[in-house]
Order: structure tokens, then sequence, then C-alpha cells
């Protein structure tokens, strides 16, 4: 844009200010292709707006970027500083914009799962669906698998994955499932169990993770006291161990002595280069959720500004929101609930607790940043001793290892594994069938793989490596030298082999190997590079050759085609697995007639 042009469009926006009105809304710069840059919230619209294109010396470089892109400005004008933040959070999370505050960090943390269906299970998931019941997310694992350890030992509830209605219940369709077998659970799907009696578990569970552990406390002790009372002892023992554990549970998540004391605490902190928030909802005085992450603050905006909308997103994010919160600062939006900014007492020792959470939190953050920097300089000098080493022009901070497997000729397969700058690159790894050999040849296998990789990769304009190690001596080097050759790539691209025993490295023109030290790094690097490739295709191959083992095998039952045999594979993965699977449910997979063919071919013969 030119200068003429741009002063005239400042002229345009000033005049446009002017009539902006003095009352609470949303605001929306945009850019000349109508995208929206930044979304903002005010208590007097004018007055904020026009903050922006005030020229002063201490506005922050990305500021002066921002108001540089804007070519338009919308507005919303709403009734109150509260309804602004709102349609401010909504709108951020409709557009993204590239200059708000983001709170994503990449992650996604599990919830726990209780479906919704005829005797429901809990698992942990990080999908979720309409159709069940989710309390989370969990940030921190090891808090989710403690609960869900808290409920084997406190429940028995199925774990299958029989659908179970009152009807095929009724109908006996099912057998007892192994859970049952080893006391995970007391029958279900057998109809062992009562529906009524084991919705009160899950709802006692229910209560668990939304922190009301005094409510199932109270229930142990009620139907401890009853069985005694009706001398069922064995039952009253029962309940006197799940009330024992439970209290056990609370003890280790206990901050607070008191009961129904139900608060979120919000706390936030300024870094040398970040913003940090920590997150800590408390229920009957015990943390059931927490998280503490950093906050990307894009136009340097204070720590007021930013928190109310930091909120305003965690609440939406974890269920069940208090009606009481509790910050380190004053908060300049009213959110239509009690705010405490603690100066003394139990709550301002949670506050410290939350600040000491964000301080960990941002040493871990930098030891691992520092420990990060340490790896790659010292990767860095290995690569630059593998240069000197190996006599190349560049840094090879791209290295792809190739290797073959098989036995005498049958199920051979191949594999490609690549390192970025000493560290493995897993999406860039490859396995191999071999296609154009038949019998044991490592030779013409590696002309192939080789071929097949690197030709693949110029038809796509994939970047290529920096060096190639071929796992092999001087025969299976010379077949991938001829490959790269084919492909005019012979030259261009550095390749080597090392031979296993000795650890001798070949070159295509010299006749003589290259010993490096035993001791070196860069020999060490060239190994675990090879090591990958060789795990790489092992695994492979033993996958391969278990699958041709079970197919050739399925193939020999009457009445068992290709399709039956894919199902059946996709499903139980082996012969074991399918010989392990419960009778009914391959039944109903396959029909009564294949399965009796299947059974009596899996049994053994002298049963």
């Amino acid at each position: 844009m030119s200068e003429t042009s741009r002063s005239e469009l400042v002229q345009l926006l000033s005049s446009f200010i002017k009539n902006l009105p003095k009352e609470p809304g949303v605001y929306r710069f945009l850019n000349i292709k109508k995208e929206v840059l930044y979304i903002g919230k005010a208590k007097n619209l004018k007055n904020r707006v026009s903050s922006y294109f005030i020229s002063h010396s201490q506005k922050t470089r990305k500021l002066k970027k921002l108001v540089s892109q804007i070519h338009s400005i919308e507005y919303t004008v709403v009734f109150t500083e509260l309804d602004a933040l709102l349609l401010e959070s909504n709108l951020i999370k409709k557009y993204q914009p590239p200059y708000n505050i983001l709170l994503k960090d990449g992650k996604s943390y599990p919830y726990i799962c209780i479906t919704q269906e005829a005797f429901p299970r809990i698992f942990a998931s990080r999908q979720k669906e309409n159709k069940n019941q989710y309390f989370g997310p969990y940030a921190n694992i090891s808090v989710m698998n403690m609960l869900l350890g808290l409920f084997k030992e406190l429940y028995q509830i199925r774990s299958c994955s029989l659908t179970l209605t009152p009807a095929n219940i009724q109908a006996k369709k099912f057998q007892v499932c192994l859970d049952y077998h080893i006391k995970k659970c007391k029958g279900p799907c057998a109809g062992l169990q009562q529906e009524e009696d084991y919705l009160k578990d899950i709802h006692q569970m229910k209560q668990i993770l939304k922190g009301r552990l005094s409510q199932v406390k109270s229930y142990f002790k009620e139907m401890m006291q009853t069985c005694a009372h009706n001398l069922e002892f064995e039952k009253a023992h029962l309940y006197k161990k799940r009330l024992e554990l439970l209290e056990k549970f609370q003890a280790k998540s206990m901050i607070i002595q008191s009961k129904n004391c139900d608060v979120e605490v919000y706390t936030i902190q300024s870094g040398e280069k970040e913003m940090f928030v920590n997150y800590m909802k408390v229920i009957d005085g015990c943390i059931i959720q927490a998280e503490t992450f950093p906050v990307v603050n894009t136009l340097e905006e204070t720590e007021e500004e930013i928190l109310p909308t930091v909120i305003l997103a965690l609440r939406e994010k974890y269920s069940d929101a208090t009606d009481r919160i509790i910050t380190n600062i004053a908060l300049p939006v009213d959110l239509g609930v009690e705010v405490i900014q603690p100066k003394r007492g139990t709550f301002k020792q949670i506050v410290e607790l939350s600040l000491k959470n964000i301080s960990l939190y941002e040493a871990h953050r930098q030891k691992a940043r520092e420990e990060f920097l340490h790896k790659k300089q010292t990767q860095f000098k290995i690569l630059k001793q593998l240069k000197e080493d190996l006599n190349l022009a560049e840094i090879p901070n791209q290295i792809d290892c190739f290797d073959n497997s098989n036995i005498q000729g049958t199920s051979a397969v191949a594999s490609a594994v690549c390192f970025v700058n000493g560290q493995p690159a897993k999406r860039e790894y490859q396995r191999f069938h071999i296609k154009t050999v038949e019998g044991a040849n490592d030779f013409l296998s590696m002309y192939e793989i080789v071929q097949r990789r690197y030709r693949k990769k110029l038809e796509n304009q994939e970047v290529l490596p920096d060096l190639i190690v071929i796992d092999g001596g001087k025969g299976q080097l010379n077949f991938a030298c001829k490959a790269l050759k084919e492909l005019s790539l012979y030259g261009k691209i550095p390749i080597i082999g090392i031979a296993k025993k000795l650890e001798e490295i070949y070159a295509p023109e010299n006749t003589l190997p290259l010993h490096l030290n035993k001791k070196s790094p860069s020999l060490k690097l060239i190994q675990r590079i090879r090591n990958e490739a060789h795990r790489f295709a092992i695994t492979f191959h033993r996958k391969k050759r278990s699958k041709t083992f079970t197919e050739s095998s399925l193939k020999d039952i009457k009445g068992i085609g290709e399709k039956t045999i894919s199902r059946l594979l996709t499903k139980y993965k082996s012969l074991e697995g399918i010989r392990k699977a419960p009778r009914k449910e391959i039944e109903r997979m396959i029909g009564k007639s294949k399965t009796e063919e299947l059974v009596q071919f899996l049994t053994p013969k002298n049963s």
C-alpha cells in the first residue's frame, strides 16, 4: 500500500472511530483481505479503540505491526462488561485471530468416560462422543490412573465390550466372560447381577469423579451399619474396607481440613518471556483438577486483562464450575460469581500453593529447554565429527539407512529408517515387501529398495538425505550405488556401507575399508542408526512370517475363504487370538458352520 493510500485509510479510520459509541462492546480489527487480526473487549468502545491509533513511543513492536495491518474495524455493542467478555471469548474461538492470546498447547488430554448403556463401562479416552458421559480432561495422567485404580479396588465393573440389553441378558445370549472368573465383575452379561445394583456403583463413581467423596463415605458407613445390624458381617467388613480405601485416597489429596469447600483457583504470574497460569479445582477440600500452562501474550497485555479470558476458557473446558473463585490479582470484570483475592488464612495458603506450582513449572521448562539445547549441541558435535571422519563436504543432518531381512529367501522384506540431527524421524521410516527378487539375494533386494525409495522421493520432490548408510559390505553397497546411478543421484549423495563383526566402513571408490575408533561417537551414531534399521526390518519380517503362516494354515479349512480370513485376522491378529476368542462371538461374525470347522481345526488332535 502506498503512503498516500495509507494516509487516506488512516483518515477514514479516524473518522470512523470518532463516531464509535461510548458503551461496552467487542471490536474486531480486519486486514485488507477481511481476515480478523484481533478481537478485543471494552468498557468504552470509543476510548479503547482510539487508544491504538494515538502516536506514542511506548507502543510495542507487535502493536505497531498490528496497527499497520488494520484496514477496517467492526464492533458489537452489549449491555455489560461480562457480556463483552463472553462474546469476545466466543469470537476468539471461532476466528482464532493471530494477535489474540491462544490457550492451545498442542496437547490432547484424556478424559474418564462412562458409557451410556446397560451396565455402563468406565475407561480412559482421548476421544469424546456425545452419547457418553466424560469427566476431565486430566492434565495430570497419574491422577486419572489413581482414580481408575481406586475404582478397581472399590467396585466390580465390567470391562468387556459386549453390547448388553435386558432382552439378550434374559435370553441368556452370552456366556460368563473372563472378567467374572477373575472377580473383576459380577457377571452382568449372564444375568448374575441386577442392573439396579450395578448402577448404584456407577452413581458412586460419578460422585467421586465430581469430588463428592463425603456422600460416598456416608453411603459406605450406612451400609456397613445396616449389614452389621442384620448380622451380615462379611458384607459389613467389605464396606469397611471400601471406606478405609476411600479415606486413604482422600488423605492424599486433602489440602483443606474443611467440608463444603468448593472453589476454583486461578493464579497468573509473569516470567522472563512468558506468562503462566495455574488452575486448581477444590471440592470438599480436595484438589480434583489441576493444570499449569503458558499463555501466548501476543500484544503484551497485562495480567488483569488476560486472566478473565483465561478463566472463561477454563470454566468451559472443565465441567461443573463452582460459585466461588480465588485469584492472586483483582479482576477488572464482574464474572457473575464470587471472586476472592485473599490476604490471609486458608485461601491465601491455597493461592501460595498455586503460585508455587507456577514457579516449579517455569523452572522445569527452563531446565528442559537447557537440556534440549545441550543435547542439540552434543549431536551437532557428533555430526561434525562424522563429517570429518568420512571426509564429507557437508554435515549429514539427515541420514537414511537400509537393511534386508529374510529366512532362506522366504517372507523377504526390507526397511529404511531416517535420522534427522542425530535423532529418529519415524515419519520418514519405510517398510518394503521385496517384489522383484526371488529367493535369498540381498544384493538385488538392496538395489530394489534403494531405487524404489528415491524414485518416489524424486517424483514427489521430497528432501533427499545428506548421507546414505547401507547395512552390509561391498556387495550390498555396490548394488545400492547402481540404483543411485540409474536415478542420476550417484555422486550427489554420499553413501557408505557398514559391515558387521569388524564394523568396517566401506566407501564406493575405496578398495580398503575405513576403521573408526571403537569408542568414536561418530561410529556409535552409525551403529545406532544401523541397529534401528535392523530392528525395524526384523520386526516387520516376524509380523509378515506370522501372518503368512496363519493365512496358509487357515486356507486349509473347508469353507474359509480370503475374506473370512481377513476379517478374523483383523480382529484377533493371530491363531492364538482366534483360539482364545469366545465361540459365540466368532459365530456372530462368520456363522455356525464355519465356526464349527474352525474350532475343529484349532482343537489339538490329542484332546
